[in-house]
């Protein structure tokens, strides 16, 4: 069941991935996608979140919303460009 209204467009699964993993995943599957695609990115390592944010302000991407599952997050970014 999920508590988000989001629909993501690809998912990138960086469970069990230390720094920087996950951000060089997502960052890669931004380069592959079209502007308006939202990824939504897993991740089980606490620091992806600030990383994430600081990432899509200064790229113009923008994260959309952050869940916390137990085990992992979801963050759900749109790619603007």
């Amino acid at each position: 069941m999920s508590d988000t209204q989001l629909e993501a467009d690809v998912t990138v699964n960086a469970v069990g991935s230390s720094c920087p993993g996950p951000m060089m995943d997502l960052i890669g599957k931004a380069k592959d996608v079209d502007p308006g695609t939202v990824i939504r990115l897993q991740s089980s390592n606490e620091g992806t979140e600030p990383d994430v944010a600081e990432w899509a302000e200064e790229s113009g991407n923008e994260l959309l919303e952050v869940l916390d599952r137990g085990d992992h997050w979801e963050l759900y970014v749109q790619i603007n460009d």
